[in-house]
């Protein structure tokens, strides 16, 4: 706020507060951004070269538009983003619901205020986070939510007619006037309320209640929608869709570096309590690595998505299963090992939507399985072409490592210490010289689980590791009932095959 501008004369006299629209606002501030080389977007990444100059080029366009993506594509953090292109501060008429320019208010009672006041009338300033509006669209959202409707009891209490202006009670579309409106999920709005966004996404104004009463609305307005519901399910109407000007898609990480990023920006690793935690990289890429094979996997709905909740909520139950097992053995790291993702089970069996086929095999074990194949796809990686027939042998010779998740890490280090070829492996996974036992526990806990998703070793919860692989998953052969089919034969006979 200019500490010189108080009253609207002194608004009137500053040339650099003329009126703008809001879309132009935020165009002006993007250029600004764009011209001395600022970051777009802070905190949403992999979008850099798809996702955000599709955007740029909708702003610059001054246009609305829609976000579709599967869910966990961070399209409502994108569209919270767009408070940083406002001015961080904008005049408006006092008390005003819709937040009226004071230079040139559409409401009726800023109007006479104006006329009433002239440039003695003292002016407010409004903060950019209170011009964003958001709305989770549901079936039950009405026009009077979203527009507004006469209000009887303003207009009793004022002895007003019920056609004058002043009894309107604003919905929430006029209260974003000067500012963001977004609607998430738009194909779940009623139909009867995607007409009633016509006209505002055509002309920019609204009308309440079929009164010869018009607001022209100064807004831009932002939408969210899964693509399923978007194009197959028709749920959309075709005019509306028709006036949405830019239509952006979303997508999940296409790297595991930028998984990893996005986890390890939202997740809750860093524990008070005096533990430190150290979360080895290879964890973190396994974590991610199961929710690409999710992704991947034909008995996951490929149309429901995999969430990229589904490895932030994974890595914080992973460090929770580690710091319980560093509370109970007296550790003072805390450091998260392969085995530890088994324990973050509940995590993953709710972030996805299964197929038949996955239905048959039951939640818990397709994600045991996306776990081995994480494991596996990222051991591969970072051991391509390592001589493991060392460590293989000696369990093949009749050796056996009872471990568990519980297992302290100085009980690991001790047990796995006459295991030929072992440390050599798990100093190859990034260990670094001289660590600490928990650091060193976890990189052995990884090379085996490496060599059990392989298959070149065994493991069971009773009996820990030991020789033999495991077969792979049996595939379920699904059985068609037996079923009577008539045919009709010349001569009016018939007969019946099972």
């Amino acid at each position: 706020m200019a500490p010189s501008i108080q009253t609207l004369g002194d608004l009137r006299q500053n040339v650099g507060m003329q009126p703008r629209s809001v879309k132009q606002e935020i165009r002006d501030n993007l250029v600004k951004k764009l011209q001395s080389g600022e970051k777009l977007f802070p905190g949403v990444i992999g979008y850099d070269e798809t996702v955000i100059p599709q955007l740029v080029n909708a702003i610059l366009s001054r246009h609305n538009f829609i976000l579709l993506g599967l869910r966990g594509q961070a399209k409502s953090r994108i569209l919270r983003a767009l408070v940083d292109l406002l001015d961080e501060e904008i005049p408006v008429v006092p008390g005003c619901e819709i937040h009226d320019d004071p230079l040139a208010p559409i409401c009726g009672a800023c109007r006479a205020q104006v006329a009433a006041k002239g440039d003695r009338m003292p002016i407010g300033w409004l903060a950019r986070d209170a011009r964003f509006v958001e709305k989770l669209a549901t079936p039950d959202v009405t026009i009077a939510d979203m527009v507004g409707d006469i209000d009887p009891i303003k207009a009793a209490q004022a002895g007003l007619n019920l056609a004058d202006e002043l009894t309107m009670h604003y919905g929430l579309l006029p209260r974003a006037n000067r500012g963001i409106f977004a609607i998430n999920e738009l194909p779940d709005l009623a139909g009867k309320i995607q007409v009633g966004l016509f006209n505002i996404l055509q002309e920019g104004d609204v009308q309440i209640k079929g009164y010869p009463i018009r607001l022209k609305l100064d807004v831009l307005l932002v939408f969210t929608a899964n693509p399923e519901d978007y194009t197959a399910r028709g749920k959309i109407i075709t005019p509306l869709k028709d006036r949405i000007g830019s239509e952006i898609r979303t997508h999940y990480p296409v790297s595991r570096q930028n998984a990893v990023a996005i986890t390890e920006q939202e997740a809750w690793t860093a524990r008070p309590g005096g533990l430190k935690v150290d979360i080895p990289q290879f964890v973190r890429e396994v974590v991610e690595e199961v929710a690409f094979q999710a992704r991947a996997d034909r008995k996951v709905d490929k149309r429901s998505g995999v969430s990229q909740r589904l490895p932030i909520s994974t890595l914080e139950l992973v460090v929770s299963n580690a710091e319980r097992r560093a509370l109970a053995n007296g550790e003072k790291i805390v450091v998260p090992r392969v085995t530890d993702v088994y324990a973050a089970l509940p995590s993953i069996t709710g972030k996805f939507e299964l197929e038949y086929e996955g239905e048959l095999r039951g939640a818990e074990q397709i994600a045991r399985d996306l776990i081995r194949s994480a494991v596996g796809s990222v051991f591969t990686s970072m051991f391509d072409g390592q001589d493991t027939r060392t460590v293989v042998e000696w369990f093949d010779l009749g050796g056996s490592l009872p471990l568990s998740d519980g297992t302290s890490a100085q009980e690991v280090v001790a047990q796995t210490r006459s295991v030929q070829g072992l440390s050599d492996l798990a100093e190859q996974s990034g260990l670094a010289p001289g660590a600490a036992a928990p650091a060193v526990a976890a990189a052995i806990d990884f090379v085996l689980e490496g060599l059990c998703a392989q298959r070149k070793i065994s493991r069971n919860d009773e009996h820990g590791y030991s020789a033999g692989a495991e077969p792979p998953p049996r595939r379920v052969r699904r059985e068609e009932p037996a079923m009577e089919e008539e045919i009709r034969i010349p001569g009016g006979k018939k007969k019946y095959y099972n």
